[in-house]
C-alpha cells in the first residue's frame, strides 16, 4: 500500500460514509484564464481543513480540467495529510495508467469514458471487458493500492467485478439523482440498495458518485448499504461558489451525518 496514505480514511476509523472532493470543475474555471487561479491545490487545503476525507480528480487526455501538473502537484501537497485518500479517475485505456504508475495513489477508479466523452454516463461491462482489465488491476495491485470499478446499479454484475479482481464498485448514480423527489425516487433507490448488498456480499467495498448533491445524499447513504465513500464534484463545487469551501464540506459533512449510517 501506498505508504504516505492510510489504509483507510479517517472516515472509516469514525464508522461514517467518507467525503472525497473531486476538483475537476475549479480546474475547470482556472483553464479558461492563464492566471493560474482560483488554484486545484488551494482548493484541496481548504476542504481538507474543512474535514474533506479525500481528494479525486479525473485528469481527461484533453485536459480540459485536470492537468498532469494537478496530479502531481495535489500527490506532494497530500504527504501532509496522512489520513487522506487520493483517488484518481479515468480510462486506464488512455492516459490513467501513466498517472498510476507515476503517482501511485491510494485508490484507482477505472471509468469506461471514451477520450472526448462530456461527462461519465455508464459502467462497465461484465465480464465482456475483464480480459481486458484484470491486468491492469493486477498492476495497480503490484503498486499498492485499491481498485474501484464504475458500474451501473446492476446486482448480477457485482460478482463479475469481485471474480474481475477488483476490490470496490463505484455506483453511478445519476439515475438516482434525476429520480429524486420523482414518484420513480423509492423504485431506482431500492435498486441501488439491492445493488449495494450484491457488492457487500461479493466481497466488495461499495462507493457512490455522480450527481449526488445536498439534497439527495441523506436519503441516499441511509437507504443504500454500506456505501464507504462518495466522490461529489460538480454539486459541491458549485455550493461553494455561493456558501464557500468550508461551509460547504461542512453541509455536505453533515448530510452524511443525518444518514446515521456507517460504513
Amino acid at each position: 500500500m501506498n505508504p504516505l496514505v492510510a489504509p483507510e480514511s479517517s472516515a472509516h476509523a469514525l464508522g461514517r460514509t467518507a467525503l472525497s472532493v473531486n476538483l475537476n470543475k475549479v480546474a475547470l474555471l482556472r483553464n479558461t484564464r492563464h492566471l493560474g487561479i482560483p488554484s486545484v491545490t488551494r482548493a484541496a487545503e481548504i476542504v481538507l481543513e474543512a474535514g474533506a476525507d479525500g481528494i479525486t480528480v479525473h485528469p481527461r487526455p484533453d485536459e480540459r480540467h485536470i492537468r498532469a501538473h494537478d496530479v502531481h502537484e495535489l500527490a506532494a501537497l497530500l504527504k501532509r495529510w496522512p489520513q487522506v485518500e487520493y483517488n484518481i479517475e479515468g480510462n486506464p485505456l488512455h492516459n490513467l495508467m501513466d498517472f498510476i504508475r507515476a503517482v501511485r495513489p491510494h485508490q484507482a477508479t477505472f471509468v469506461p469514458d471514451s477520450e472526448g466523452q462530456f461527462t461519465s454516463d455508464h459502467g462497465w461491462n461484465l465480464p465482456a471487458d475483464a480480459d481486458t482489465l484484470r491486468p491492469l488491476i493486477d498492476e495497480c495491485h503490484a503498486l499498492g493500492m485499491r481498485v474501484s470499478l464504475f458500474m451501473d446499479p446492476i446486482p448480477e454484475q457485482m460478482a463479475h467485478v469481485r471474480a474481475v479482481g477488483a476490490d470496490r464498485v463505484e455506483l453511478y448514480t445519476e439515475t438516482y439523482a434525476s429520480a429524486f423527489g420523482t414518484p420513480r425516487e423509492q423504485a431506482v433507490r431500492d435498486q441501488f440498495a439491492a445493488t449495494a448488498r450484491a457488492a457487500l456480499a461479493a466481497g466488495l467495498g461499495v462507493n457512490a458518485g455522480h450527481d449526488l448533491n445536498r439534497d439527495n445524499l441523506t436519503a441516499f447513504v441511509r437507504e443504500v448499504p454500506g456505501v464507504a465513500e462518495v466522490s461529489i464534484g460538480h454539486a459541491l463545487i458549485a455550493d461553494a461558489l455561493e456558501l464557500g469551501y468550508s461551509a460547504t464540506i461542512r453541509a455536505y459533512l453533515g448530510c452524511i451525518h443525518a444518514a446515521g449510517a456507517t460504513a
